[in-house]
C-alpha cells in the first residue's frame, strides 16, 4: 500500500453536541446560557439554543454584548474569538470576570435574584 492510500484510510469521528459548539460557535453552549439567562434576567436577548448559536455565524453576538451592557457588563460574545474553544469574555470596569460573577452582577443591578433553575429552561 502506498503512503498515499494511508493517508485516505483517516477514522471519521463524529463530534459530540458539545465538540461541535465549542468548534462552531466558539463556546456555543455558554452562549446559550448566556441568552437564557439574560432574557429570564431582563428580556435583553431572545433565548437561543447551543445549535442556533452555532449555526448563526456571530450574527447573535451583538444581542447577547447588549443584554450584558444592560446590566453594566462589557462582554465579548464569542463566535471564533481568535481560535477555536475558547469562551467568552466578561469585564466588569475593566477587569475580568468570571461568567458566574457577571450574573451575581446582573442579579445585583436588577434586583432580580434566580437560581440556575429559573432560567435553565
Amino acid at each position: 500500500m502506498s503512503e498515499r492510500e494511508n493517508q485516505n484510510d483517516v477514522e471519521i469521528k463524529k463530534l459530540s453536541k458539545e465538540e461541535l459548539g465549542a468548534i462552531a460557535g466558539g463556546n456555543a453552549q455558554e452562549t446559550s446560557n448566556d441568552s437564557r439567562f439574560l432574557n429570564s434576567l431582563n428580556g435583553s436577548t431572545d433565548r437561543y439554543g447551543p445549535e442556533r448559536i452555532s449555526w448563526s455565524f456571530g450574527t447573535l453576538s451583538a444581542e447577547i454584548t447588549k443584554g450584558w451592557a444592560s446590566v453594566g457588563i462589557k462582554a465579548e460574545v464569542c463566535w471564533l474569538c481568535g481560535g477555536f474553544g475558547k469562551g467568552n469574555k466578561y469585564y466588569l470596569d475593566g477587569k475580568e470576570i468570571s461568567q458566574e460573577e457577571a450574573r451575581q452582577h446582573a442579579m445585583e443591578v436588577t434586583g432580580h435574584y434566580m437560581t440556575e433553575n429559573d432560567w435553565m429552561w
